[in-house]
């Protein structure tokens, strides 16, 4: 050890003088001086003493507390081989990152030392830039940065750094900390930094300092978002432009003293609600003295720095790679930068943190600022003026510091970490909602729990059943279901319905009868059938409650609040609505029994059969013919509502099986103005062209007559006589003969013009077949070709033309026969 810090004051000694030197001769320093291990020579004997010494030092390896990664958590020989060595590229990496730590921690003995090479998963030291893999994800979600770092704040389990004054040991990879699904800041970063960097952003892991409420993930003091309401726009409205003759406005006759009254009383107000914030702000600071953090400026955090530049971002900010918030670049959360870094080169700090990060100047390619620890580096370096670079540097040197950066130069490695995928089987889909549109089902939101089973539909109005919304676990009849209505769309006025396997309850509003509840209660069936329904097997109804609003043109006393059907018991509970002042309500209760009874003798109204609490009792209400009245219409009753419940049940099953064909149809609903997909609309306007088509035929044939030419030439006006339709049937007969037989004689001397020209080629060819080239022979048969299938064309249509020639000829003999306006004439010939 003695030789070591002999050696370092050596080399402290050196470094001195040379920069005395070059302060004489006015040399700016651009980058540390390299350590000089020149000055020195270990002989053979202190180097074994040294390693002697060395040996002598026991390491041992304490897990660190927090780590999520260790060798009893993981399979190490499962990972791919980069995972468990090193390439000879990345060794050279860590011997330039360890050389530039030396130069380091000399030149800066006060400052921390820097986070390079920390160990990975399978324990092998891993460069910083390296564990970066920058990937774009397969979903449009994630293609921007408040997206992405919201997926990893929401995906990972936050873990605290094991000593919130160090970096962490161990670095794991990205691929490991997905699997795992939690990490510490410093993980969070690397993988945000790796899909931002994929997206496209300019992004960089930063090793830095954070407040307590930053490094704890504590958002006690910040303000839930979802109180915040979001800033209305106000449009200014235009004024328009005065017209020259437009009305003057009214007089204005408010008050000038009320309004400046009202403009104080604002004021005041507005000046006692400065008065309570600052209060408000003053209690909070104080809080925050009081809970001083006695490591405040040492807590070692990591968070994602993106600059300005690339994909249109404005402004550098920050991301709080834990809550997935962005910050501005003075925020007081910051407070303390060491180094960052992206895949491709590693930066120091060499500016002064007492201020936080509000005075930083994230200009990367300033060396004063940023040491870089590779060159070649994508930043651009500091511009200095023309007269400062002939003042500092002249040709020579110009030469010689460029063939050292060639020498200096070297390359990142690309990154070690396998390829980052982010798959859906490692996730449970709890719920799905899903959107529609245009549906004739009117269907425009479908909510799943995935857990239970539930499925909520939500449609728009205009329904057919007027749905609002359906809440049911299966489709099957008489399950636990909710569904709810636009009332508006209803006759009677049904707002909800709930039914279980035992239960229905309906919920109504705005009825002429005042009815707001019905519940009813179903017993076990008696027939055993292969299938029930309500329509075939009905539920038995057991028990039947009925509660109305006030009606205000009854008393209190008459006018029924709740009504209960005990139909196996026979029973009828009464309670009335309770005065104004009054805490109780006055009640009834009616034993039905039947109106015969075994022997077919007709049972009498007797007191007994009516138990009643009345709070003001009156002298009708005593009378058994009251009773006896008021016992029938409430038989009535329950027919009415024991039938209204069978409806609800059969409305229930039609529903059912509306909404099993609607979701088997997935019928969309196309508007009447869009013609290609509107199979109605396309069909009506088909029949429509057919029909016009037609008609324009018909006028077509009505305007093309074939014997206006030979009409022409009788006079005008004058009836035909019988020769004169005699002479008109033959001179067309005979010009539609002579027709036919010009054009026979036009495809006869087509069809001879073909065969000579074809012979006068046979025999030019017979007489130059010696001489004749390959090109020739081919133009020859070329023709031959094309001139044989001319003629074989033309004598086809000669031959057809000879055959149908007869039929076309008597086909307008008899047509002229069973013309109208020679018909009669031409049948008196005959």
């Amino acid at each position: 050890m003695e030789v070591l810090k002999e050696k370092v004051e050596e080399e402290e000694a050196a470094e001195r003088e040379e920069a005395a030197e070059r302060a004489e001769r006015g040399e700016k320093i651009m980058r540390p001086p390299e350590v000089q291990q020149e000055g020195t020579i270990m002989t053979q004997e202190m180097l074994r003493d040294l390693e002697k010494r060395l040996s002598e030092i026991e390491i041992t390896n304490v897990p660190e507390r927090g780590s999520i990664i260790t060798k009893d958590t993981i399979d190490t020989f499962k990972l791919p081989l980069s995972y468990q060595s090193n390439t000879l590229k990345e060794e050279h990496l860590l011997q330039v990152a360890d050389n530039f730590s030396l130069q380091y921690s000399h030149l800066c003995p006060d400052r921390v030392p820097l986070f390079l090479h920390p160990l990975n998963e399978c324990n092998v030291p891993k460069f910083v830039s390296t564990t970066i893999r920058p990937t774009l994800m397969p979903y449009p979600e994630l293609y921007n940065w408040d997206s992405c770092a919201q997926f990893v704040a929401d995906f990972l389990s936050m873990v605290p750094l094991s000593d919130p004054l160090k970096p962490p040991s161990h670095l794991a990879s990205s691929t490991t900390v997905i699997k795992y699904q939690k990490g510490n800041c410093f993980d969070f970063s690397t993988l945000l930094c790796s899909m931002l960097i994929g997206s496209g952003y300019d992004a960089y892991c930063v090793n830095g300092y954070g407040s307590q409420a930053l490094c704890r993930m504590d958002l006690t003091q910040e303000v839930c978002p979802l109180t915040v309401k979001p800033k209305k726009i106000v449009q200014e409205k235009e004024m328009a432009p005065p017209k020259k003759y437009s009305i003057k406005p009214p007089r204005d006759l408010s008050s000038k003293f009320e309004r400046e009254q009202e403009m104080k009383k604002q004021k005041e107000i507005k000046a006692e609600e400065e008065r309570r914030l600052r209060e408000e702000e003053a209690c909070l600071q104080e809080v925050e003295n009081a809970n001083t953090d006695p490591l405040h400026g040492l807590r070692v955090y990591s968070w994602v720095l993106v600059l300005s530049g690339k994909r249109e971002v404005p402004e550098s900010f920050f991301i709080d790679p834990f809550t997935a918030r962005s910050y501005s670049t003075q925020d007081n959360h910051f407070l303390g930068i060491e180094s960052l870094w992206n895949h491709k080169n590693y930066w120091v700090n060499m500016q002064d943190c007492w201020n936080g990060c509000k005075d930083l100047v994230f200009d990367l390619g300033d060396p004063v600022r940023w040491e870089y620890l590779l060159l070649g580096t994508d930043k651009p370096h500091l511009s200095l003026t023309e007269d400062d670079d002939n003042d500092l540097i002249d040709d020579d040197d110009v030469e010689n510091l460029d063939k050292e950066e060639e020498d200096k130069s070297f390359d990142m490695p690309h990154s070690w970490v396998e390829q980052i995928e982010i798959s859906p089987e490692g996730t449970k889909t709890l719920e799905t909602q899903e959107w529609y549109q245009n549906r004739e089902d009117m269907l425009e939101l479908k909510h799943t729990n995935k857990i239970t089973g539930l499925i909520i539909d939500y449609f728009k109005p205009g329904h057919p059943q007027a749905l609002r919304v359906h809440s049911y676990v299966s489709m099957q009849p008489e399950m636990d279901r909710v569904m709810e209505f636009y009332e508006k769309a209803r006759v009677d006025g049904l707002i909800k319905r709930e039914e279980t396997p035992h239960t229905m309850t309906e919920y109504y509003q705005e009825r002429a009868d005042f009815l707001s509840y019905r519940h009813v209660n179903f017993g076990p069936r008696v027939k055993k059938l292969a299938l029930n329904s309500a329509e075939s097997n009905p539920r038995p109804m057991v028990k039947i409650t009925e509660r109305f609003f006030r009606n205000p043109a009854k008393p209190a006393d008459e006018d029924v609040a709740e009504r209960v059907f005990l139909i196996l018991e026979e029973r009828v509970q009464l309670r009335y609505h309770c005065r104004e002042d009054y805490i109780t309500a006055s009640k009834r209760e009616f034993l039905q029994h039947t109106e015969v009874d075994s022997k077919g003798n007709k049972i009498i109204m007797t007191p007994d059969m009516c138990v009643s609490f009345e709070v003001e009792p009156m002298d009708y209400t005593k009378k058994l013919l009251y009773q006896y009245e008021a016992m029938m219409q409430l038989k009535n009753e329950e027919k009415v509502s024991r039938h209204q419940a069978w409806e609800s049940e059969l409305e229930v099953l039609e529903i059912l099986k509306l909404r099993e064909e609607e979701e088997e149809a997935h019928t969309l609903t196309i508007s009447i103005y869009d013609t290609k997909r509107n199979e109605k609309s396309k069909e009506y306007r088909e029949t429509l062209e057919r029909v016009m088509h037609e008609e324009r035929l018909r006028q077509v044939e009505a305007q093309l007559d074939y014997l206006a030419p030979f009409l022409a030439q009788l006079p005008p006006g004058e009836k035909l006589t019988h020769g004169q339709a005699m002479r008109l049937k033959d001179e067309c007969l005979n010009d539609f003969k002579q027709r036919l037989i010009d054009k026979a004689n036009l495809i006869q001397a087509r069809f001879e013009k073909e065969t000579q020209e074809l012979q006068k080629q046979q025999q030019w060819y017979q007489e130059n077949q010696v001489t004749l080239t390959a090109r020739d022979e081919d133009l020859y048969l070329s023709y031959c070709s094309q001139a044989m299938f001319r003629i074989r064309i033309l004598e086809q249509r000669l031959s057809r033309h000879k055959e149908l020639a007869p039929l076309k000829y008597l086909a307008l003999e008899e047509k002229l026969h069973k013309d109208p306006r020679l018909v009669e004439l031409l049948r008196i010939f005959v």
